[in-house]
């Protein structure tokens, strides 16, 4: 950082070798003085200059010739002042969280009848499967509930949501066996299933209409015992239906445009998915 009485001093004294100007990094300033150094003008230019810095106010001084250490100042201040603010707003975030989690088990735990339920591991790859099937990638989400099911395989919710993820990647095959997982651990929303939009897929196989009948069980599957979560947790963990039904008529669109389907084909596919 430059300091003004020092480049007054210097253009005093060697102003005439233009050594305040390499003080203050205007080298090329520096260099001109060096060629007027023959001719005595630039003596007369340091006089100039030292007079000028030594009346010179501090402010206008650093304004000119420290503005680049000025404002690092002032970023770095800044920078610190945002990350405290922001890491505020977090922490509050979070609290209010933590509340809202703690009034919901509050609420649950003192409705009447309700067994009590012993403390268990929160499931990091549900929410994560959650959110990449949010955001349609469907392999994602299979993978990331897979890795949930090896933490807790009577999951209803799990096998629910890898259903529909399956229905939408077209399995058949796994996405009737994990329908049939969810309704041997207890499922019995069984009007969701014939009206969400992610098994538009599997409703039109045959396979699917047999499942139906066999009041949404494969025919060779035997029913464990089941092992029910509150059903305000299942429906909490439940996939939605809006996303999936457009996700699924933009695909057939996408399908259309590329000709891989007919005019015809594409209305009735999109007759089925609006049910």
């Amino acid at each position: 950082m430059k300091d003004k009485n020092v480049a007054g001093i210097l253009a005093l004294f060697l102003g005439w070798a233009g050594i305040h100007r390499f003080y203050l990094g205007q080298v090329g300033l520096g260099i001109f003085y060096c060629i007027l150094m023959m001719t005595g003008i630039s003596f007369i230019l340091g006089l100039i200059d030292a007079v000028a810095f030594f009346l010179m106010d501090e402010e206008q001084f650093d304004r000119k010739y420290n503005r680049g250490h000025r404002w690092e100042n002032r970023r770095t201040d800044f920078n610190r002042e945002e990350y405290s603010r922001r890491r505020q707003y977090r922490d509050q975030r979070y609290q209010e969280w933590r509340e809202r989690q703690e009034t919901r088990r509050k609420q649950y735990s003192n409705r009447p009848g309700t067994p009590a339920r012993p403390a268990s591991k929160a499931n990091p790859y549900k929410q994560s499967g959650i959110q990449k099937y949010k955001e349609y990638d469907y392999k994602g989400a299979i993978e990331d509930f897979e890795k949930a099911l090896e933490m807790d395989e009577r999951d209803i919710a799990l096998h629910f949501n890898l259903a529909c993820a399956y229905s939408l990647e077209e399995n058949l095959e796994k996405s009737l066996y994990h329908l049939d997982k969810a309704v041997a651990y207890g499922f019995k929303d069984f009007e969701r299933i014939r009206k969400h939009d992610a098994f538009a897929y599997i409703r039109v196989h045959k396979e699917y209409a047999e499942f139906e009948v066999n009041q949404f069980r494969l025919p060779t599957s035997t029913p464990p015992l089941p092992e029910p979560e509150p059903e305000e947790q299942q429906e909490e963990d439940l996939l939605s239906t809006q996303p999936d039904l457009l996700d699924q008529l933009k695909k057939l669109g996408e399908l259309r445009e590329k000709g891989l389907l007919t005019e015809e084909e594409f209305v009735s596919q999109k007759r089925k998915l609006l049910g």
